[in-house]
């Protein structure tokens, strides 16, 4: 994935399912969620434990999201991203993005077979706030 290429990507797609998506505030996965919720993104919390994050209904895995999905944001440990590409494979998301220190090389290579743009170990809010600032 080249860089100049992400602006794109975050132009054209407008719902993001976050795998892994905590209720602590403190936590990464909230801030990156909150930030982009308040950034206009439509927001699908995914995460069984929970009924609720962010005021939003959270579903416990992304055959549960009742809309359609743009990107997949992931903040799970490697070894679930496997499972989590085929469920987005499976639902007919556009994009897999794994958050920084996640980078599964065979489940990006099944993912782009299938036809699905791939993005490793980068943030998505930092990536969309080096978006906003440079435009």
């Amino acid at each position: 994935m080249l860089e100049f290429e992400i602006p794109g990507i975050l132009q054209k797609n407008s719902s993001i399912a976050v795998v892994g998506l905590s209720p602590k505030p403190s936590r990464p996965s909230h801030q990156v969620a909150s930030y982009l919720l308040k950034a206009g993104y439509t927001i699908y919390p995914v995460n069984p434990g929970q009924e609720e994050i962010l005021g939003l209904s959270c579903y416990p895995d992304l055959y549960s999201v009742p809309g359609p999905i743009d990107i997949v944001n992931v903040f799970r440990n490697p070894r679930d991203v496997p499972a989590v590409v085929d469920a987005a494979i499976s639902v007919g998301a556009k994009v897999v993005w794994m958050q920084e220190g996640i980078v599964h090389q065979e489940a990006a290579a099944k993912a782009r077979q299938a036809g699905l743009v791939v993005i490793m170990d980068r943030c998505l809010k930092i990536d969309h706030m080096n978006m906003v600032t440079a435009i």
